[in-house]
């Protein structure tokens, strides 16, 4: 059954929670592969209760105002907007981001890296000076400052735009002290050699990227990788080589396809590192390793 509308909310039937959640899994499913999911975390943003609430009381009903956002959010919902950008935030490793049309949206497959930068930061001593390129929201700089308290991080992006979400989010979860936005393509000019650099650069090939539901819905700035998807990686290695300082540690992440073609590129510009693939949870390569 469709959720109603109507302007009289007096006039509305069948409004229980148990309906409102099957119709916006319908309305999901249409464009994302976790409709239900989707939908539960958007009905417990709109109605300000837990997840395990909704599913606890699927007999009870929504508010005028919560109806009337509820319409508001479908609309945009059927106009192919993604959830992250209807909520203006998305969860990212335990920690809630802002997040708007001119930023990626956080993904899992990110965590990988943060889990890898880590456990280099907690096993090594005297590291303190990060950069993370190509920042976006800020998400991996935010979230390592804030398990890590005595690092500085210099947060790179080029578009103005994502690092004010950045530092909206730096802020938010109280790093903003050490973490230094800078607009720069890539890494910016320094003398000061970085102990780690982590990247979430754009990797998928541009003629690829148009065939790609995400096309248009994301900023494509944060997509394009180029003709092989590698012009940014590759020119980013190349920086690195005089601005990773002696046992630092580089960290980008990559697109499936990718892992021997950027292996070959690190083996060119780091001949004496340690350097490997790392492996997301579905078993793809996921995360280029190079340690001095």
């Amino acid at each position: 059954m469709s959720i109603p509308l109507a302007t009289d909310y007096t006039e509305i039937e069948h409004t229980h929670l148990r309906l409102i959640l099957e119709d916006l899994r319908k309305c999901f499913s249409k464009y994302s592969d976790t409709g239900y999911l989707d939908a539960l975390v958007l009905l417990a943003e709109l109605i300000n209760k837990p997840r395990a609430w909704i599913l606890g009381h699927p007999e009870s009903h929504l508010s005028v105002s919560q109806y009337k956002n509820l319409i508001k959010a479908k609309t945009k919902i059927e106009a192919g907007i993604p959830l992250p950008y209807i909520l203006g935030k998305w969860e990212f490793y335990g920690l809630d981001f802002f997040v708007t049309p001119e930023v990626l949206i956080p993904r899992p497959e990110t965590e990988l890296l943060i889990e890898v930068a880590r456990t280099f930061l907690a096993e090594k001593t005297g590291i303190h000076t990060l950069a993370d390129v190509g920042t976006g929201s800020g998400i991996i700089a935010v979230t390592l400052a804030a398990s890590f308290p005595d690092i500085q991080i210099i947060a790179t992006d080029i578009s103005s735009k994502a690092l004010q979400v950045a530092r909206r989010n730096a802020i938010t979860h109280q790093v903003s002290s050490r973490i230094h936005l800078i607009q720069a393509d890539l890494l910016p000019v320094t003398s000061q050699p970085f102990d780690m650099i982590c990247a979430n650069l754009p990797y998928i090939p541009s003629d690829l990227l148009h065939t790609l539901d995400v096309y248009e819905k994301e900023p494509v700035i944060a997509l394009d990788g180029g003709e092989n998807g590698l012009a940014l990686i590759e020119l980013l290695i190349t920086q690195a080589k005089t601005l990773l300082a002696p046992s630092g540690i580089l960290l980008i992440e990559i697109e499936a396809s990718q892992g021997q073609a950027v292996k070959n590129i690190a083996k060119q510009a780091f001949q004496q590192a340690n350097i490997r693939i790392e492996k997301d949870l579905a078993g793809k390569d996921r995360l280029l390793i190079i340690e001095k």
